[in-house]
């Protein structure tokens, strides 16, 4: 009994053994055949690292590092004007780039979504958060001779006449300063401070206001002239209320309305003394 117990066992010992052979062999097998074909499959598809957006960024969003991740992409499928190590997407002097179209996320980044290093997407991205642009119309007189450049700031007069029979309010033609430090953000339809080197008359000037501001000026322009009062670019100072008319240029002082004294009320009551009728003053009642 016990010869035979040993012999099962022994048999046991053996499958097992086999067994574990084959598995092993098979395993073995199959990954050499697994290195095989990624071997086979890395000689296929040449990779190249290029940028690529880690998410999706919206026209005028200015790209950070943090939009930016490397990957490796199929040499047979890189899209034209790519960038990679090589070719860098920001500048040398650290200036970033604007996108001009939207891109989505793990697209390649490609020269014809981004503007230049330090560019722009035109007006849409100088705004401030909550400011709206509004263009001005000038000529040589107005637009301070054409010497105005994007990024300027200046303050805005309003030229108009005013009717009014309230003798405290001014009347006939007057001028007013109506806003100050208004930021210029382009010069007829250039964005581009670079392009304005030489004096040049404008037709019209976009500044950044805030919708109060602009409801102001657009009333104003539809009411009298406009003028730009060019400011210092280091200038902080904010300016007082300004407004001349034609007494205040000419140093006139408003002529007061003549006083006319009410004469004294005087009563009487008429008596009869015979045949002769006497008036008698009395004081007055209402």
């Amino acid at each position: 009994m016990r010869l035979i117990f040993g012999l099962v066992l022994i048999a046991g010992i053996g499958l097992a053994g086999f067994a574990v052979y084959l598995a092993q062999s098979y395993i073995g097998a199959y990954e050499s055949a697994l290195q095989e074909e990624r071997a086979k499959q890395a000689e296929v598809i040449e990779t190249q690292p290029i940028f690529v957006s880690a998410a999706q960024l919206s026209y005028g969003e200015r790209i950070t590092e943090d939009d930016v991740k490397l990957v490796d992409w199929p040499k047979n499928a890189l899209p034209e004007n790519y960038f990679d190590e090589e070719t860098p997407l920001f500048g040398e002097d650290g200036l970033t780039r604007v996108v001009l179209r939207q891109i989505e996320a793990n697209e390649p980044f490609m020269a014809a979504k981004v503007s230049e290093p330090g560019g722009d997407a035109g007006i849409t991205s100088r705004l401030g958060r909550g400011m709206r642009a509004f263009a001005i119309r000038v000529d040589v007189a107005s637009g301070v001779s054409g010497f105005l450049r994007p990024g300027d700031r200046v303050d805005v007069y309003w030229t108009g006449r005013v009717s009014s029979n309230d003798r405290s309010m001014p009347s006939g033609d007057v001028t007013k300063l109506i806003q100050t430090g208004i930021e210029l953000i382009a010069i007829d339809q250039s964005a581009n401070a670079d392009s304005a080197d030489n004096a040049t008359i404008a037709r019209t000037v976009t500044v950044q206001a805030t919708p109060q501001q602009v409801a102001a000026l657009a009333q104003a322009q539809s009411t009298g002239d406009l003028s730009l009062s060019l400011m210092a670019s280091n200038d902080d100072t904010i300016a007082e209320a300004i407004e001349v008319d034609q007494r205040s240029l000419l140093g006139l002082e408003k002529a007061e309305a003549p006083s006319i004294k009410k004469a004294r009320e005087v009563c009487t009551i008429k008596t009869r003394k015979g045949s002769e009728v006497v008036e008698i003053p009395i004081p007055c009642t209402n």
